[in-house]
């Protein structure tokens, strides 16, 4: 199998640089990184690619069985990390992609020598002491309307997802991206998503991390983020003056300015 052809994966930037893997979250594809790329070419090398199922993927390679567990996300990253032979890559994972990210580097460790989590959340469930921000029923009616009207669902969260009701163009744009995921699709990917529990993995990141959470977040709230910082040992917690989810669209030059500082250290 052609793995660059199946996940659509673009390579950019400074070929003799480190090299920075950008990877996008739920409902998205790499266009989302469009705002962070300029910051990174003239330094590093720049690796985007699709989830399949999302983006310029090739639909045809999607596995409900394979796609239903985090893992079958994380092979994929293995796999395009082993099509292009990355050593020690950086992974910078938005949203769901930041436990992905976890998975990938425990799955090849030589593979990805740094994380940069973007919003991550381990779990998105509330359970006893910990907060994930949502409790088990809000889960169950957001996948129970996800699945009965996708395209709606997307109409409605999106704008909350992305907040910056001011900016009403940015809730557009991840209306636009998530009603342009196959509905099928997007209902395995969401349910893999909200019911996953990764806690346990945290405690064995060996690498560099780094985690960006934003002020006001609904879907990660910022005792999730102090729960991963806690969590990882050795790890770096950065709150960014940012609303939303999507704080890599919303407040670009902040989310830049922490990635490069800490991709800086690591050189």
């Amino acid at each position: 199998m052609d793995i660059e052809r199946r996940n659509n994966v673009t390579v950019t930037g400074n070929p003799q640089g480190p090299t920075v893997v950008l990877a996008h979250g739920f409902g998205c594809d790499q266009n989302m990184w469009r705002l962070t790329v300029p910051a990174l070419v003239e330094d590093y090398r720049v690796v985007l690619f699709d989830y399949v199922g999302s983006g310029r993927s090739d639909l045809s390679a999607f596995s409900e069985s394979r796609y239903a567990s985090l893992d079958g996300y994380a092979q994929d990253v293995v796999e395009v990390c082993d099509a292009l032979d990355l050593r020690d890559a950086v992974f910078v994972g938005h949203s769901v992609s930041a436990m992905i990210g976890v998975l990938a580097a425990g799955m090849a460790p030589e593979r990805i020598g740094a994380l940069v989590m973007v919003a991550p959340s381990p779990r998105y469930i509330d359970d006893g002491g910990y907060r994930g921000g949502f409790s088990a029923q809000d889960i169950d009616e957001l996948l129970a309307s996800l699945e009965s009207n996708y395209l709606g669902w997307s109409a409605a969260m999106a704008p909350v997802i992305m907040a910056n009701a001011e900016r009403p163009e940015l809730g557009e744009e991840l209306t636009n991206s998530f009603c342009a995921t196959d509905p099928a699709m997007a209902r395995v990917f969401a349910r893999t998503t909200f019911l996953s529990d990764s806690r346990g993995e945290l405690k064995n990141v060996g690498v560099p991390t780094l985690v960006l959470e934003c002020t006001q977040d609904a879907i990660a709230p910022r005792e999730v983020g102090a729960f991963v910082h806690q969590a990882i040992p050795g790890s770096t917690l950065i709150t960014l003056e940012a609303t939303g989810h999507c704080p890599h669209l919303s407040a670009p030059e902040a989310t830049n300015e922490a990635l490069t500082g800490f991709l800086a250290g690591l050189r």
